[in-house]
């Protein structure tokens, strides 16, 4: 179909079953074609010096009116009569606009950087809203502009602020692993801030364990608890038969009456980290062996670790699977059959029960790490039980064992 291409009439088209064109009478080449779809789009088709044909997307119908549409197609026309690659050219500024997303901090990571983030990080949403979250008035900023002095002024204020020293280099390492990737990838030539420095810290860091008298007030009100909670449900079954309806399962006939204490026992002695346990699936464990696997898809360092089971942990979980359904293939499974994401609630009340004080879930690991150099166990061999990458961060349990340093110095005698 030939005719003038105008608004009335690309109104009045309406959709076939297939896609069909309508050529404009004016300008050679410039056409529409309606889609099944009912979308409307205007194309230059032209023929190249070397005679290939070829068609130049100009845009839909309701972004752009005929008349200008048709002028688009005058002036494309034109360029290619002058030998202009006009389909080279759109490719060019459409590389050139993405490069300018791509420019500021906020462009880079929601356009590349947070598909990364996901695919590779263990915790992305925590990754990414350090950044967000602690450097957006820098979102806007081209990634060429955000320089050294830029984060000094950040880093004042935070310590003005009373941040601790910490938590402004975890903020920091995200902010240059997120321009490291930057330069990794071209979009940057350098760094712009890979020698700002993070804050010295005391490498000693906090080392919390449990004293003699304090590991027996937690297994006692975790035996309190657990006593309370049968007791509720038998209390609650009652209730039920009095009603004629089904009775719960009887906790008083399982090892356990839900998983707080067992995961409490498994961190105090293995030195599984919450994410581990909460991770840790039935195939991981090899009773025959006695031995727990620590996948590296789970592992912190990402490194697949294997810790023995002592007496109490093949107890606890032999146990615990006994009384548990077949249907899960997590060790501890929450009420969605999902790995939990927090315990927060039950850990805080046992813990207050305990009177501890100061000391919170992960200090379970320091407690396990603590006992095992307390009773002369090496601390490359507590580094490997740990997943600790290097030697670094088991030398904050060196001082519970002091006679290795006594010895030394007696040598020289």
């Amino acid at each position: 179909m030939k005719t003038k291409l105008t608004n009335t009439l690309v109104k009045s088209l309406e959709s076939h079953e297939a896609v069909y064109s309508v050529r404009d009478t004016e300008i050679k080449g410039f056409l529409l074609k309606v889609y099944p779809s009912g979308k409307k789009v205007y194309y230059l088709d032209y023929r190249t010096k070397d005679g290939q044909r070829k068609s130049f997307q100009i845009g839909s119908h309701g972004n752009i009116t005929p008349a200008q549409a048709r002028e688009v197609a005058a002036l494309r026309a034109a360029d290619v009569a002058h030998g202009k690659d006009i389909q080279k050219e759109k490719q060019e500024a459409k590389k050139k606009a993405s490069q300018q997303k791509m420019n500021t901090l906020k462009g880079f990571i929601y356009h590349s950087y947070r598909e990364y983030v996901e695919n590779n990080h263990k915790a992305p949403a925590i990754t990414l809203g350090k950044i967000e979250s602690q450097f957006g008035f820098l979102m806007n900023r081209p990634l060429s502009e955000i320089t050294p002095w830029t984060i000094e002024k950040w880093r004042s204020e935070q310590k003005k602020a009373g941040k601790k020293d910490s938590s402004i280099n975890r903020e920091l390492m995200a902010l240059k692993a997120c321009l490291s990737r930057a330069v990794e990838w071209g979009i940057l030539a350098t760094n712009p801030i890979a020698n700002v420095k993070p804050v010295k810290l005391d490498d000693q860091g906090r080392v919390r364990y449990l004293s003699g008298d304090e590991e027996k007030r937690l297994l006692d009100a975790l035996d309190n608890r657990e006593l309370r909670i049968r007791t509720d449900r038998a209390s609650g079954n009652l209730w039920r038969a009095e009603r004629g309806y089904d009775p719960m399962p009887d906790l008083f006939k399982c090892a356990y009456a839900d998983h707080l204490k067992p995961m409490t026992l498994l961190a105090m002695n293995t030195g599984l980290r919450r994410g581990e346990i909460f991770n840790l699936k039935w195939k991981d464990i090899n009773f025959d062996q006695n031995r727990i696997t620590v996948r590296g898809k789970t592992a912190k360092s990402g490194i697949t670790r294997h810790i023995p089971m002592n007496k109490v942990v093949h107890a606890v979980l032999k146990s615990w699977k006994d009384q548990q359904e077949d249907n899960s293939h997590l060790v501890f499974p929450s009420k969605s059959n999902e790995p939990f994401d927090n315990i927060r609630k039950s850990w805080s009340k046992i813990r207050d029960t305990a009177k501890l004080a100061d000391f919170r879930w992960h200090d379970l690991r320091h407690h396990f790490a603590s006992k095992l150099v307390m009773a002369e166990v090496d601390l490359n061999t507590v580094r490997e039980l740990l997943g600790h990458a290097d030697l670094k961060m088991t030398l904050r349990y060196a001082h519970l064992a002091p006679e290795h340093l006594e010895d030394a110095v007696a040598k020289l005698i």
